[in-house]
C-alpha cells in the first residue's frame, strides 16, 4: 500500500471512529489512539519522519488558537486561581515527579532528559474531556476551569521542555541566566499577541472571498507562531494572546458569510490534525518497539507503566489538596465571587482530577525532539517517545472512557449561567433590533419584525427564507446590524461571557444569512 493510499484509509478509519465514540459518548482521540497503536505494531506500516521544527507549528499552532478563540478572558479572571493551580503548579509537580521516577528506573538517563520527558507528559489535552463533559453538561465552572488550564499549561510545559531539550544540547544549565530571559519571553509574548492582531485583521478586513479569508487565516496562524519563535518568544503565550484578541475584535468586521464557513473549516482541520498526530506518533514507535531486546522493551514498557501511573496519581493528589484547602477557607470566610458561580465542590474536584487526558500537545511535543543534536542522538528519545505515546493512549482509554459514568454517577449541576445569560443578551438584542424598525410600517418592515421576534424569541437556531425586495434586505441587515452591537457591547461590558455572545453570534449570523443578504467579493 502506497503512503497516500495509507493516509486515506487512516482517515476513513478516523472518521468512522469518531462515529462510534459520539454514539457511546466518548472522546473520539481515545479511538485515534486505538489507531495509533495499531499502526505501531503493524507489519509493512510505511516509515514516515516528519522535521522537528515544523511538527509542533503543525500540529499545535492551529490547534491552540481554535481553543484560544472561544475562551473567556472573563471566565479566566474569575476562576484564576484554580487555573493557575493547574497550569503551573501541577504542571511543575508533574514534571518533576516524572523525572525523579524516569531517573529512578533509568539511572543513566540525564537529567535534562528526564525533565524533557516530564515536561511532555504533563500538560493534559482539555479537549477530550470537554468532549465528554458537554454531553451531561456539568456545572459551568468546571468547563472553564478546564478550559482556561488547556491553554496555559501548554505554555508552561513547553517552556520547560524547550529549557530541558537545550540544556541537553549544551550539556549545561544555569539558572541565574534563565530566569530574567523567562520573565522577558513572557511578557513580551503577551504584549506581542495584540500587536499582531491588529495587523492581521487591518490586512483581511477587506478581504470578502470566502476562500481567500479561511487561506489567510491559516497563514497568519502560523505565520503569528513562526514570527514568535523566530524573535525568541513563547510561540504558545503569543498564539493565545493573538486568538484572544482576535476573538475580541473580529466580530464586528466579519460577515456571517465567512465566519460560518471558517469555522467549519477550523473545526475539520482540528480533527485532521488529531488524526496525523496518532498516526505519526505510531510510526515512530515502531521502529523504536522493533530495535529493542526482550528485556529492553520490557524495561521500557516498565518505565512508561511507571510515568503513567505518577502523571495520573500527581494530579489527582494536587487536585483534591487544592479543593479541599479552597472548601476550607470557604467555611472560614465564606463565598463571595465577583458574579454568581457554583463553589468548589468534593464532586467537581473529583470530575477535574479525573479529567487529565493528554493529547496533541504531548504527542507533537515528543515528535518533535530531535533524532540528533550537536552533541549526538538525543538520549532516550526512542524511550521518551513511547512513553509519551503510552502516557496519551493510557489517560484516554482509562480516564476518557470512564470519565461520563463518572459524572452521571457524581450528577453534577448548576442553574445554567451561560442560559440565563443568553437569554438576558438575546433579548436586549432583539430589542435594539425592532428599535430600528419603530415608525416604518411598510410591509418589508413588518416582514422583518415578524422574522426577529420569531427567531430570537424562539432561539430556533435557524433561519427562514426571507422574501421581498431589496428593502427587506436592508431593513434586515440595519436590524441584525444593531442586535449585533448590542452583543458585542454586553460582552466587552462583561455582562456577558463568550460562551453566551458566540451563541448568540450564531443565531445571528444565520438570521443573516438567512435575509438573502450578499457582499461582493
Amino acid at each position: 500500500m502506497s503512503q497516500f493510499e495509507t493516509i486515506l484509509a487512516v482517515l476513513l478509519a478516523a472518521v468512522l471512529l469518531a462515529a462510534a465514540a459520539r454514539r457511546i459518548g466518548a472522546p473520539y482521540p481515545a479511538f485515534l489512539a486505538l489507531v495509533g497503536a495499531l499502526f505501531a505494531f503493524l507489519p509493512g506500516a510505511p516509515r514516515l519522519t516528519l522535521d522537528p521544527e515544523v511538527v509542533l507549528a503543525l500540529f499545535v499552532a492551529p490547534v491552540l488558537l481554535d481553543a484560544a478563540y472561544d475562551t473567556s478572558p472573563r471566565d479566566l479572571r474569575d476562576n484564576w486561581v484554580p487555573v493557575a493551580s493547574l497550569a503551573i503548579v501541577s504542571v511543575i509537580l508533574t514534571t518533576v515527579a516524572v523525572a525523579v521516577v524516569a531517573r529512578r528506573l533509568e539511572p543513566t538517563m540525564p537529567w535534562a532528559a528526564a525533565l524533557a520527558l516530564g515536561a511532555i507528559v504533563s500538560p493534559p489535552d482539555a479537549a477530550a474531556a470537554l468532549a465528554v463533559l458537554r454531553q451531561v453538561r456539568p456545572p459551568h465552572r468546571v468547563l472553564k476551569i478546564l478550559e482556561g488550564e488547556s491553554l496555559l499549561n501548554d505554555a508552561s510545559a513547553l517552556l520547560i521542555y524547550r529549557l530541558a531539550v537545550g540544556a541537553v544540547a549544551m550539556s549545561a544549565f544555569s539558572a541565574q541566566s534563565v530566569v530574567p530571559t523567562i520573565l522577558l519571553v513572557v511578557a513580551g509574548s503577551i504584549l506581542a499577541g495584540p500587536l499582531l492582531a491588529r495587523v492581521t485583521l487591518a490586512c483581511t478586513r477587506r478581504v470578502r472571498d470566502v476562500p481567500t479569508a479561511i487561506i489567510l487565516q491559516f497563514i497568519f496562524a502560523f505565520g503569528v507562531w513562526i514570527l514568535a519563535d523566530r524573535l525568541g518568544l513563547s510561540s504558545i503565550l503569543t498564539m493565545v494572546s493573538f486568538a484572544i484578541s482576535v476573538a475580541r475584535q473580529a466580530p464586528a468586521s466579519t460577515p456571517a458569510r465567512i465566519r460560518i464557513p471558517s469555522y467549519a473549516v477550523w473545526e475539520t482541520a482540528v480533527f485532521l490534525l488529531n488524526v496525523l498526530a496518532f498516526f505519526f506518533i505510531g510510526l515512530q514507535i515502531r521502529p523504536t518497539v522493533a530495535s529493542l531486546a526482550p528485556e529492553e522493551r520490557t524495561r521500557y514498557l516498565a518505565v512508561a507503566a511507571s510515568v503513567l501511573a505518577t502523571v495520573i496519581a500527581v494530579r489527582i493528589a494536587w487536585v483534591m489538596f487544592h479543593n479541599s484547602v479552597a472548601r476550607w477557607r470557604i467555611r472560614r470566610v465564606g463565598f463571595h465571587p465577583r458574579r454568581p458561580t457554583s463553589p468548589p465542590t468534593l464532586g467537581g474536584g473529583i470530575v477535574i482530577s479525573w479529567a487529565g487526558m493528554r493529547g496533541i500537545v504531548t504527542l507533537a511535543a515528543a515528535l518533535a525532539l530531535p533524532e540528533e543534536g550537536p552533541g549526538g542522538p538525543f538520549p532516550f528519545r526512542g524511550l521518551i517517545v513511547l512513553t509519551a505515546f503510552a502516557v496519551v493512549f493510557g489517560t484516554l482509554v482509562l480516564q476518557g472512557l470512564t470519565l461520563k459514568p463518572l459524572l452521571q454517577a457524581l450528577d453534577l449541576r448548576d442553574d445554567d449561567p451561560v442560559g440565563r445569560e443568553v437569554e438576558a443578551a438575546r433579548q436586549r438584542a432583539l430589542g435594539a433590533a425592532l428599535a430600528t424598525l419603530d415608525g416604518d410600517d411598510c410591509p418589508a418592515a413588518e416582514s422583518v419584525r415578524q422574522e426577529l421576534t420569531n427567531h430570537l424569541v424562539e432561539s430556533a437556531g435557524s433561519s427562514a427564507a426571507a422574501e421581498g425586495g431589496g428593502s427587506h434586505e436592508a431593513i434586515h441587515r440595519r436590524a441584525i446590524a444593531a442586535a449585533r452591537g448590542v452583543a458585542i457591547d454586553m460582552r466587552a461590558r462583561d455582562e456577558i461571557g463568550d460562551d453566551a455572545f458566540h451563541r448568540l453570534e450564531e443565531e445571528l449570523d444565520w438570521l443573516e444569512m438567512g435575509s438573502g443578504g450578499r457582499e461582493g467579493a
